[in-house]
């Protein structure tokens, strides 16, 4: 992961940050994401392991795995809200002073999740409060992802800003391994010793991730496209109004090309797991092993799709990889059905390190290109989150619904990914080319 050392590299906002700059725009996005997902993966795989015999005792499998995820998906439709709220606030009064608050909120929600009492001690106020704190967990992760892509894209060369700007989902992928390595021994323990306090452990190792986070994002600097702006009086007192006045085609078509990658993404690192233990009957230590491998192979395949959409374009990339994401569906599902430990490793690590990251190496930098200046906090925040709510929130509730429908039948499932990923497909007929654009244009790419 090398930072230039010349202080002539042009910026995505025309500026010329000097190399340290770079180097904490990196450090501090990169950080952000490690927290946000581990947050977020840590909740998955409780909730696929632990989460229904704590908080949903006596719901039986089929309709406890669905409470479950019915919770897991508030903390989507929660998303949308933090990213209206922050990305507002980002486009107003800068980058730096939302990061520092969101990832605050979002690690410290996690953290108290670590303290709730369960059902057996609280009764219904156990979900209750589950649920309450996934839904400011989700508030605060609302503005996470968009405000570390948005402060990369605007720090990075043009010329490399795919690469630049996907290097900070390298934490993403770092956050999931940590989450998956804590889980893997964990889902070997005996039953009583896991419900009783051990589940608890990787929630309040969270506290570890809030205070670095929060030190780094302090000391960090403002992007040079929102400097740029300040300086010449160009900052929007209503950039929610100007989104909206200017930008409904490109967030609809943000809508869409998430739908593959974000819902996908979901099915094969949270949903899969539950399959595979609850339905085919492996041991509960295979799919957080398999999410693991997965992780891994993102932390080298996430740069190399950045790097491979500044040399052919962040369309035809994403086309690709949707198209790949579809035709693999069918074969995926039939492996998963086989219990095969092997195979079931092989089909999470190519859905997501090959399907998933294939399309998020492009939309890194993709997303922040689509909008103007004034207005691109904003855009990509609702952008991700109203698209999540739809695409990676509901789809392992949808994925539980579709097992219970089809007497746990693998054939929907693929189905449903085949759809997801034709959607996110014909979506890039739409889409314009955006490589290279110059990121201090106040206007939306067409």
């Amino acid at each position: 992961m090398q930072v230039p050392t010349s202080t002539t590299q042009t910026t995505g906002g025309d500026s010329t940050p000097t190399p340290p700059g770079l180097r904490r725009a990196l450090l501090t996005s990169s950080v952000g994401s490690a927290l946000e997902y581990y947050d977020f993966a840590i909740y998955g795989l409780a909730s696929a392991l632990v989460f229904r015999h704590l908080f949903f005792p006596g719901l039986g499998s089929a309709v406890g795995l669905v409470a479950i995820f019915a919770t897991y998906a508030v903390g989507f439709v929660a998303r949308p809200l933090g990213g209206l709220f922050f990305g507002s606030l980002g486009d107003r009064h800068g980058r730096k002073t939302v990061l520092v608050v969101t990832v605050a909120l979002m690690g410290g929600s996690s953290f108290a999740i670590g303290l709730l009492p369960t059902y057996e001690t609280a009764g219904v106020w156990s979900p209750i409060l589950l649920m309450i704190l996934r839904v400011l967990q989700g508030f605060g992760a609302g503005a996470e992802q968009a405000g570390a892509s948005t402060l990369m894209a605007e720090y990075a060369p043009r010329a490399r800003r795919g690469y630049y700007a996907a290097l900070p989902f390298v934490g993403i992928q770092v956050g999931m391994l940590a989450a998956t390595v804590l889980f893997i021994p964990l889902a070997t323990l005996e039953q009583d010793l896991l419900f009783g306090w051990v589940w608890r452990v990787p929630f309040l190792l969270s506290a570890v991730l809030i205070v670095l986070a929060v030190y780094i994002r302090r000391q960090m600097d403002e992007s040079p496209t929102f400097e740029q702006l300040s300086e010449s009086g160009d900052v929007s007192k209503r950039p929610l109004r100007d989104l909206f006045a200017h930008s409904r085609r490109n967030l609809f078509i943000t809508f869409g090309l998430r739908m593959a990658e974000n819902g996908t993404s979901y099915l094969y690192s949270t949903f899969s797991i539950s399959y595979v233990t609850a339905v085919v009957g492996v041991s509960a230590s295979v799919g957080p092993l398999a999410v693991a491998c997965a992780s891994l192979a993102g932390v080298v395949s996430i740069p190399l799709f950045g790097m491979l959409s500044d040399r052919i374009g962040r369309v035809p990339l994403y086309r690709m990889a949707a198209l790949f994401q579809a035709l693999f569906a069918v074969p995926a599902f039939a492996l998963l059905s086989t219990g095969n430990t092997v195979l079931i490793c092989v089909v999470i690590t190519l859905g997501i390190g090959v399907g998933v990251n294939g399309m998020l190496g492009a939309q890194c930098a993709l997303l922040s290109e689509l909008f103007g200046a004034r207005h691109r906090y904003t855009g990509v925040a609702i952008g991700r989150e109203f698209s999540a709510i739809i695409a990676g929130g509901v789809a392992p509730m949808i994925g539980a619904a579709l097992l219970l429908a089809f007497s746990n039948s693998w054939w929907p499932l693929a189905a449903y990914v085949v759809i997801l990923s034709l959607i996110t497909f014909g979506t890039t007929f739409f889409t314009p080319e955006t490589r290279g654009r110059d990121l201090a244009d106040l206007a939306d790419a067409r």
